[in-house]
């Protein structure tokens, strides 16, 4: 049989090189072995990436460790340690303007993922029972809230507003509760639940509270600690709410707080006298501030990482 003939009757993906190969399949060339060129390439490619999103993260550490003398001698931001001290964290984490601005944030940030979690849970749940009242109906309204953006920003402040909820931590809250995307996601991930586990369970006499608490979520641990890291990373900066609803200082997450430090360049309060006589460099303050933000999510992320694929991707392709 010759090379012409057999390219006519078999599928492309078959090459026919000579009769000792007949039926060899051609393989992509992301299946094939990597080169040695190839794989330095990546190496270097990656090793670049994450040269440029550590080293900006290590200069503001190293700043906000730093003395006056060592700011003042680099004349800005610090990219080699020396003079290390912690005075600047000591003296935002003792009990002043930022400590109590951490203490809110972290507050909201918790309540409020709580909060949206079970409200999210419950929504996805029951859209995800194909005979549930309305559900059809209630699907397709929420899903057109996500191509017309929400209600605005001038509904909401009204809305804000005519309830009562100005100046005070709901309006951190409420607004932001309720994310279409997410209870998507959930929807899609109780969905692929298996329909026999369920059926067994109403067999057993439990009723939809004891199904969904008892056999659902506990095989849906993944997609929930990736929805929660997704809350949590939400409400911890969220800024904008803290900047247009709260009129009390004493109220601002720590967000807000940040932006008048870094941006406005107010000093926090009761240590304005320390920055004032160069005990604590104003730079250092600013960069501690910027590190205090960071931390939680830095902290909590590797934690929520190996649930990260699973989550996202188990429910939401079918097949």
């Amino acid at each position: 049989m010759s090379a012409s003939t057999a390219s006519t009757d078999y599928p492309d993906h078959l090459v026919w090189d000579d009769e000792r190969d007949v039926g060899t399949r051609r393989r992509p060339a992301w299946e094939e072995r990597p080169t040695r060129v190839g794989v330095t390439a990546k190496g270097a490619i990656l090793g670049i990436a994450l040269l440029a999103i550590l080293f900006p993260l290590w200069i503001v550490v190293i700043t906000s460790l730093s003395d006056a003398k060592t700011i003042s001698e680099t004349g800005g931001l610090v990219v080699w340690p020396r003079g290390i001290t912690f005075d600047a964290y000591r003296e935002l984490l003792s009990g002043g303007e930022v400590s109590r601005a951490m203490v809110v944030s972290i507050g909201v940030t918790v309540i409020g993922t709580l909060f949206s979690m079970a409200v999210s849970v419950l929504a996805a749940y029951g859209l995800s029972r194909l005979g549930s009242l309305g559900h059809r109906t209630l699907l397709f309204t929420m899903m057109a809230t996500m191509f017309f953006g929400g209600a605005g920003i001038i509904p909401t402040y009204l809305l804000i507003q005519t309830l009562g909820l100005m100046n005070s931590y709901a309006a951190l809250i409420l607004p932001m509760a309720v994310n279409v995307f997410n209870i998507l996601v959930l929807r899609a991930f109780f969905m692929n639940v298996g329909q026999e586990i369920i059926d067994s369970a109403r067999i057993d006499g439990a009723g939809e509270f004891r199904i969904l608490f008892q056999m659902v979520l506990p095989l849906s641990r993944a997609v929930l600690a990736v929805i929660s890291l997704f809350y949590a990373v939400a409400y911890w900066g969220n800024w904008f709410a803290g900047f247009i609803y709260l009129t009390d200082q004493d109220k601002l997450p720590l967000q807000n707080v940040l932006q008048q430090i870094v941006i406005a360049h107010q000093r926090p309060a009761g240590m304005a006298q320390l920055i004032g006589t160069g005990q604590i460099p104003s730079l250092a303050v600013q960069t501690a501030v910027m590190v205090l933000a960071l931390l939680p999510v830095a902290v909590l992320s590797p934690f929520v990482q190996r649930h990260f694929k699973k989550g996202m991707l188990i429910g939401a392709v079918k097949g």
